[in-house]
Parts: structure tokens; sequence; C-alpha cells
């Protein structure tokens, strides 16, 4: 079934078209471009998949305590694993937005969900991949208030998107309903893209932008069963009482007391009210009779048993937080599935040796490390995400890459492997010296720039910005609040104590201080007018 709406409505709901800034770069064209390693091969293609909330602890390939994800496994197996990649903005759109420019969210504008709306008028490295004669689309996932710019075709999900019988928005200016579950209709739309509508005289970007792994985590219906069985370990610092550390108490993504029993862990019940259960009835209200009674069948005898246990104090934490890991990975399997699909199709297509496939996610994600779940923090669970890649052939790094790279670093690395020359105002830095030598480059940058912006919003997390090196990790926490994080990374891998003004670490917090301000320089962050580091 469809259901239309005019370009009219697409505008009341903020959904603006933007024209294509105009873009002054110099490109190499299609015809003539070099690539790495055989100067006779066509361009190189790009299939980058980006999923939501997908933490590495949950890739097989990172950590093996939870999960098995053999497709995703295949691209490090055979390619790159990247051990220290993190975001600049540890949020959705903000995250997006930074890979799309090759900017920090202070530049390319688009800081929070909540308060933001991107340029599309601004250079994105697919209007650069266009330019260039590369065909360029976008299926899934966008979240940035107006439509997409930059790309020849697209198919995009209003929000959030639902993950059954989800709406898109279509470049013909209307919104219809696809039947089906929202991760195998992402990739079914993106298979055909690639076997029946793109020029296949062309290279190609294609991105693969799915709503999994994000919250409220609802499975497939072949899915639903599994894991039931499992009983996860319960993190150590599942407990933390946030000793030292006030902006980490003030947050609202505990899963003993911000995790709604009915919107995130399915408990339905006619007797009892929640702040998101009328979300979650229209989200099931999405349903078909048969994906509904399969949904029921699943769930109502973990409600019946639920509620006749009457959980309290920490055996309901703890019962909640088992069911917040067996509901996330049913999404990942899914996710690992259909992921696989696409790999088959290059591989049987003979397309993976001149296509690199990126897999990442648009940040981390908390597993009940401290109590939590959600994201925001520029602690390790949330800034780091996972990055792996399938190389074509002229790359010539295999194994673990131990570099430390930013999301900000996806535009450049792709204009570059183009044969594109990288605008002087992208911030990132291209990966290409990482991916082009068994050994990777002598000199790499020795620290990262993180700035959260998204306060007062939801899950109350402060506002913040720091400075990360291979050791040491320096935050500042302002707005209304005045509070500094400084921490061992070697010693206090898990974040717990905060050493900032401690007997002892003068020098650190002094060495730290002056990376932390030669960042907001060469990033050109205005809150450094705000609050100046001397």
């Amino acid at each position: 079934m469809t259901n239309h709406c005019d370009t009219a409505s697409l505008l009341l709901r903020g959904l603006a078209v933007a024209a294509p800034a105009a873009m002054a770069v110099s490109s190499t064209s299609c015809s003539s471009q070099k690539n790495p390693g055989d100067n006779e091969r066509k361009p190189l293609n790009i299939v980058y998949i980006m999923t939501d909330d997908h933490t590495a602890q949950m890739m097989s390939c990172y950590d093996t305590r939870y999960i098995s994800t053999p497709n995703l496994d295949r691209i490090a197996r055979d390619g790159v694993r990247f051990t220290n990649s993190f975001v600049a903005n540890s949020l959705s759109g903000p995250s997006r937005a930074c890979m799309l420019t090759g900017k920090h969210s202070h530049k390319n504008g688009f800081l929070s969900n909540e308060m933001s709306v991107f340029d599309g008028e601004q250079p994105t490295f697919p209007k650069y991949l266009q330019k260039a004669g590369y065909q360029t689309a976008i299926f899934g996932k966008w979240h940035l208030e107006t439509l997409p710019t930059g790309f020849d075709r697209w198919e995009i999900l209003p929000g959030q998107g639902d993950y059954y019988n989800p709406r898109f928005i279509r470049q013909e200016g209307d919104t219809v309903v696809e039947h089906g579950y929202l991760t195998s209709i992402i990739t079914d739309k993106s298979l055909d893209w690639l076997e029946n509508e793109r020029d296949k005289s062309k290279p190609f970007a294609l991105i693969i932008h799915h709503k999994a792994i994000h919250r409220d985590w609802i499975a497939d219906t072949c899915d639903l069963d599994l894991f039931e069985d499992t009983d996860f370990p319960v993190p150590e610092t599942f407990y933390d009482d946030y000793a030292g550390r006030p902006a980490a108490a003030a947050q609202e993504m505990s899963i003993d007391k911000d995790l709604d029993i009915i919107y995130d862990l399915k408990m339905l019940n006619d007797t009892v009210d929640t702040r998101l259960k009328s979300t979650y009835l229209s989200i099931i209200g999405r349903m078909d009779s048969a994906q509904r009674a399969a949904f029921d069948a699943h769930y109502q005898p973990i409600i019946d048993d639920f509620y006749k246990k009457n959980l309290t104090g920490k055996d309901l934490a703890e019962w909640k937080f088992q069911r917040y890991m067996r509901d996330y990975m049913k999404v990942v399997k899914s996710l690992d599935d259909n992921v696989g699909r696409v790999l088959d199709y290059l591989e049987e297509h003979d397309m993976l040796d001149n296509t690199l496939v990126v897999y990442t996610s648009d940040q981390g994600f908390y597993m009940g490390e401290h109590g939590w779940f959600d994201k925001r923090f520029m602690y390790e669970e949330s800034m780091r995400t996972p990055l792996v890649m399938l190389l074509p052939k002229g790359l010539e790094r295999r194994g673990d890459i131990p570099e430390m790279v930013q999301n900000i670093d996806y535009a450049p690395t792709f204009l570059e492997l183009a044969g594109i020359e990288v605008p002087e105002d992208m911030q990132g830095m291209s990966l290409m010296p990482l991916l082009r030598d068994k050994n990777g480059p002598e000199k790499w940058r020795d620290n990262l720039y993180y700035h959260y912006h998204e306060y007062p919003a939801e899950h109350m997390v402060k506002r913040h910005y720091g400075v990360r090196d291979d050791r040491y990790k320096l935050m500042h926490f302002y707005n209304d609040i005045d509070q500094w994080e400084l921490y061992d990374l070697k010693e206090d891998p898990n974040e717990m104590h905060n050493i900032y003004g401690k007997p002892g670490t003068e020098e650190i917090t002094a060495r730290m201080m002056q990376k932390l301000k030669a960042a907001q320089e060469q990033y050109d962050d205005p809150i450094r007018e705000k609050y100046p580091i001397k």
C-alpha cells in the first residue's frame, strides 16, 4: 500500500530541497583517472554501509563475549579492522553530517538532532564525486531534516524510520509505505539499484544507511526467538556510583531508571502506563495481522511471566539488562544477514577487486557499561565506533590498523580514492596513506578532538568537549556546569576515576590542556572564545 504526500507536506515537516552550491575543486576525470596498483583498471567504486548505534562490543571481530557476526567479520578477515576508530560527536544526525562534509559539527552546522537543520547547499563528498563522473545513491536513514543533495538516486526514511512496514520519502516528491522489515527493504533497494538502475559503464558510490540497531530494537519475525536462553554477564561497571563525575550522575540513560518497560522492553500491559507507551502502541500498530501475531506469540509469555514475578531493585535492573541485550542482538543478527547479501552480490558479480566496501556505525553505544544504554558521552564506549573495510586491488594494507581515525576522515578518503583533490576546508585526514602500504605511514595524528552540543535534550547529557591521545583523555563539561575530567586510559580503561586536580597529575594536565587548545585552534571551534585555555 502507499501513502502519498505532496511537496507542501514535506516542506511543513521541514524537509525542504536545497540546491547544491557551486564547488571549485580540482578533480581527475573518470576517463583518465589513475588508481592504486593498476593504471588500466576502471575507477574504483565505493559501497559505504553505516548502521545506527552498533557498538564494537556487539561485533565479533572486535569482541567475542556476546554475539557472532560472521558477515561483518568477513570484511575484517579479508580486509582491515581499525582498532582505534572514533567519532567527533556521538549522536546520529551530527555524525552523519561529519561523515558527509569531512568537518566537525561546528563547521558543518549540524550540532544536534533536536536543534539543527542540515544546510544542503554546502559541499559534501557525494557532490564532489558527482562532478568527477560518479553515480551516487543513498537508501535508508538520513536524519538531517532537509532532503538529500548530491545524489543521483535516493530514498530516505522520515526521521528515525520504522522497523515494520516503513515509510520512504522518494525523489518524486511523495511518501510511500513499503511492506516488510526495514533492514531487508533497505538492502533490497540497494541491490536493485546496483543490478537494474545504475549505468554500469560508470563508477558509483552507494550509501546504505540502516536504522538498525537503533532504539527500540524491534527484531524481524524470523529472529524473535533468538538468544532467549542466553544469560549475559553484567558489566563490571553496571553499578557505577559516578563518584567524582557529576555530569555522569546527571544523565537520564540508566537501564535501571530510564529504560522504558513498555517502549524499550515490550512489556505491554493494559493496566500499566509509561511515558513512551503511546509511542510504542503506534509502532506496533504498523504491523499487519501476521506480523503482529508472531510478535505477540513471542512476547506474551514473557510479559505474563514478568508481571507475575513483580521484580524490584537489583533483580529488576538486571532483568531489564538481559531483555535489552537479547532484543539488541536480534536486530544485529538481521543486520549481519543483510550485509552478507551485499557482500555476496559484489562477489558474485566480480566487483570486489574494484570496490572499496566500508562498514561502520554512526557512533558506539553502551551495553550496560556504567549502567547505561544510549551514547553521547566522550567516554570510550560511545566515542569509539567499529570500522572495517574490504580493500580493492592496489591497496595493500591488511589486518589491524591501530592509528587513531575519526568519522571526519571518511569524506577525504573517498575523494582521494576517486582521484579528486581533497578541498582544503575539509578537516579530516584521508585514510589512504593507512591503506596503501602494508605497514602504514611513519607519521600520523596523535590526538582527536570531540565536541557534544545537544543539551538540554533527551537523556540530559551535558555539553562537553575534549581531546584524547593514545593514553589520556581530557574533557570539559560546560554550559550549566563547569567540570573537568581527566582519565588515564592505560590504568583506568573503564574511566571510573577522574584524576583531574589530583596531586601528581599537573604535568599531564598541562600537556593535555595544550593539546586541547591546539585542537580547538586547528579546527576553529568558537567555544575557545567563551572558555579560553591559558
